[in-house]
């Protein structure tokens, strides 16, 4: 059986972690390690995947810097999405051929898996990579608004994925108003601290991560670094 190795890296500069993340991907495609599922935190960080457009920055760069928000242009597929602390992001450096779309569905149903056993109805969307949340309407007869809980992005080099996910879990939300989260103009972003009411541990939170990924990856069992 595979196993897959858990490395919790604190929080971590973007350019370094990216750095990072391409070593063990080398290292897992020429099979000197085990698929690794690499968890940490990043500074504000504002990244722009494939599909980006300028548009949804709704800052110029210059403003985003003397803010002391970093900018990356990565390899990702997506949009534009915010890092900052709080925000538990999980990069699965996984063997998974050339299966994105199913990748993404069981990254999502791990995820889905942690919302649930803090009692949270989450969902994915069939439009949308995602998982996501529905608040009711402030006003009667206004539609319920969705609300993003985690974000995906994943690129996938000789048959090995690279990126993951980032769940909001005590996530400065207001930060999110720097951008077009995703470029949806019509959805909203929430956390698990502001759905629960208070503040979470993210240690807490990384082992129901890891508890996940070993229920949905059942041919990886963990195994710690």
């Amino acid at each position: 059986m595979t196993a897959f190795a858990v490395e919790k890296l604190g929080r971590v500069p973007y350019k370094q972690a990216w750095d990072y993340q391409k070593q063990v991907h080398a290292e897992v495609v020429a099979g000197l390690r085990p698929p690794t599922l690499l968890l940490l935190e990043h500074p504000r960080t504002i990244t722009l995947g494939r599909a980006a457009k300028p548009e949804h920055l709704l800052l110029s760069e210059a403003q985003y810097r003397a803010m002391g928000i970093e900018l990356f242009q990565i390899e990702r597929g997506g949009d534009v999405t915010y890092h900052g602390p709080g925000q538990l992001v999980g990069y699965p450096i996984f063997p998974v051929g050339r299966q994105v779309r199913g990748f993404l569905r069981r990254l999502e149903q791990a995820i889905l898996l942690v919302a649930a056993s803090y009692g949270i109805q989450a969902y994915p969307s069939p439009g949308y990579a995602g998982v996501w949340v529905r608040r009711e309407a402030p006003v009667e007869g206004w539609p319920d608004l969705e609300e993003k809980l985690c974000a995906f992005g994943v690129a996938i080099r000789q048959d090995v994925a690279l990126h993951g996910f980032a769940l909001n879990v005590n996530t400065h939300l207001d930060d999110f108003s720097l951008i077009v989260p995703c470029g949806l103009k019509d959805k909203g972003v929430t956390s698990l601290e502001k759905i629960l009411g208070h503040p979470l541990s993210m240690e807490e939170v990384m082992e129901r991560v890891v508890a996940a990924f070993a229920q949905v990856f059942p041919s990886f069992a963990k195994e710690p670094v």
